[in-house]
């Protein structure tokens, strides 16, 4: 028969455990909260009734239950005070000397039937529950935040928790109307394991100047569709407590992609630990204030006062979706656009699908009849590259084969007048193999448009060792004339959405392959934990196997990091011909 769980404990009162105490008192529960200190409790109050405040302002809280909310919680110094509590929730700092010296004091507090829980996001509930009497009775209940908002709550089962104690908690989870999932006691369960090392991958990249704040923050957001960068996402955390995560997982793991970044360690040891001290990677109008301000890193919007090129008449190549989406693009927004395929009859199909994709949007009413047939005039078929020679840029959407690409290059060296601009569209190609097929390398960039191009807003503007000052800003100008949003860059494999992108996709296949969690709960926790629009294992499905194989590979090749390496599984799945949605077979099974 199920516990009865009405009265619940909560040990420290910080943000989280402020959220955590919020989310118990609106479900009606009685709240007995205990902090170290007098200063301790009134940080927590005033979390509480700025949260609570802030929804009633937003409706989604009436005054009345705001007043019942507050009067179900009681503060305390003494955890004597949680004697009657049926669950108490531990959600003091990533230390686990302190969780297991408040554990013992909690066994010697508490009924025998209490079950005691972790709020810890990384260290072993099992080295916590020793310190108890009762280590059958000890689980990790692993809240994210902001715990008001998000649903997943990662319900932790150590090697000798009894299985009632996990369905109660469970049950407990889903009356708070939450999403639990139930693993095993690892190193950051399934969300942090997957989040952290994508969020240090980035500071990594930030360190070594490969691209801005802004740009690699913008790149996943505009990229992968995420709720936030990383380093924006990384100053909600804390970069302490980030930290010790991932100090925590690579003592376990060993694994060089968990080893903090060093300016980690650095912008912690000077105070700037995110949100709640007013600065981290972004600066903030105020302690625990989201809103960021200007700071000496802030990019100007003064024009850099290097020239940009003028552009009227444009070139793409190729017969694809992407091609034919940045024709589009092209077109819509005034251009001349030749659209180059090895046949007549290709060209000809490709403008066709052009304009199926016209007629779609005419009969969802974004675009009008007249403005649909003035983008297809401007659009011309072609099929020797001659017929480009007076094109100001031109754009490469060909196959993703380094062959193909310098032949192209090559061929566009032969006819492109002097001072056009030659862009390829390569998601992880060197940018600079296919420059020097050509005699003219300060003139060819990168211009990563995604997929669909006609939606996607972002563009990886990819600047090679030899590209010239003037064709960077011409790129730029270009894509903020589209209505994209350019980030930029430097030729390195992956660039910036797939260097961070993919090394957490094969981590997920390796979690996977280790049997730790199921494919389902893995892309629920990512989803519903992290606000992710798809899981790994959908999105994976949706990118092609093969096509997720072939970038690991690249990233691997060029940074020779072990973690890098492909799964495995990935590799087998992919040698099988279960490639993912268009086969019908990938991770999942498709109708």
């Amino acid at each position: 028969m199920a516990r009865e769980i009405n009265t619940v404990g909560v040990v420290g009162f910080g943000t989280m455990g402020a959220g955590i105490v919020e989310v118990l008192a609106r479900t009606g529960l009685v709240v007995k909260v205990v902090e170290v200190d007098a200063a301790g409790v009134e940080r927590g109050l005033g979390h509480l009734e700025h949260s609570t405040t802030r929804a009633v302002q937003r409706e989604k809280l009436t005054a009345d239950e705001s007043a019942a909310l507050h009067a179900r919680i009681s503060t305390s110094l003494d955890l004597q005070s949680l004697g009657d509590c049926d669950l108490v929730i531990e959600a003091v700092p990533e230390n686990v000397g302190l969780k297991a010296g408040i554990f013992k004091q909690l066994d010697g507090v508490l009924k025998p039937e209490a079950i005691i829980a972790s709020n810890t996001s990384s260290l072993s509930i099992t080295e916590i529950g020793v310190h108890t009497g009762r280590p059958g009775k000890v689980v990790g209940l692993h809240f994210f935040n902001p715990t008001q908002v998000l649903k997943l709550v990662e319900v932790v089962r150590t090697v000798v928790t009894e299985p009632d104690v996990i369905a109660d908690v469970v049950a407990f989870a889903e009356r708070l109307g939450k999403s639990p999932v139930v693993i095993g006691d690892r190193a950051g369960f399934i969300a942090n394991a997957l989040l952290f090392p994508y969020l240090n991958h980035a500071v990594k990249m930030l360190e070594a100047k490969y691209a801005t704040r802004e740009d690699l923050d913008a790149a996943m957001r505009y990229g992968c569709g995420y709720p936030m960068g990383p380093l924006a996402l990384l100053d909600l955390i804390g970069l302490d407590t980030a930290y010790e995560i991932l100090d925590t997982m690579y003592h376990q793991s060993r694994n060089r992609l968990h080893s903090p970044a060093p300016l980690l360690k650095q912008m912690i040891t000077a105070g700037l630990l995110g949100r709640k001290s007013g600065r981290g990677f972004y600066s903030y109008d105020g302690p625990d204030s989201p809103v960021v301000v200007e700071d000496v890193h802030t990019p100007s919007e003064v024009d850099s006062g290097v020239q940009a090129r003028d552009v009227q008449r444009v070139g793409v190549i190729g017969t694809g979706t992407m091609a034919t989406g940045i024709a589009e693009v092209f077109a819509k927004r005034g251009y001349d656009v030749v659209l180059r395929a090895r046949t007549r009859d290709k060209a000809e199909k490709a403008i066709g699908a052009v304009r199926k994709s016209l007629e779609r949007a005419v009969s969802k009413g974004k675009l009008s009849e007249q403005d649909r047939d003035a983008t297809l005039q401007r659009i011309s078929p072609a099929v020797e590259f001659v017929e480009l020679a007076d094109c100001d840029l031109v754009v490469e959407a060909v196959a993703e084969e380094i062959g193909i690409k310098k032949e192209v290059f090559a061929a566009l060296d032969e006819v492109c007048k002097p001072g056009a601009v030659l862009a390829t569209t390569t998601s992880s190609l060197p940018v600079i193999e296919v420059a020097a097929a050509t005699s003219r390398p300060a003139d060819v960039v990168g211009l990563h448009f995604f997929n669909p191009a006609q939606v996607m807003k972002l563009v990886e503007v990819v600047e090679t060792i030899s590209t010239g000052a003037d064709v960077v800003a011409t790129a730029r100008r270009i894509c903020l004339d589209l209505g994209k949003h350019p980030v930029h860059c430097g030729d390195v494999a992956g660039f910036i959405v797939n260097a961070l992108l993919f090394p957490y996709l094969n981590d997920a296949v390796r979690m996977l392959e280790a049997h730790y969690a199921e494919a389902d709960d893995i892309d629920n926790a990512m989803k519903v934990g992290c606000g992710l629009p798809m899981g790994p294992f959908a999105l994976l499905d949706v990118v092609g196997l093969d096509v997720s194989l072939a970038i690991q590979r690249t990233l691997y090749n060029e940074f020779r990091e072990p973690g890098f390496a492909p799964a495995p599984l990935l590799e087998h799945l992919v040698t099988a011909g279960r490639l993912g949605r268009k086969t019908g077979k990938g991770f999942r099974d498709y109708s």
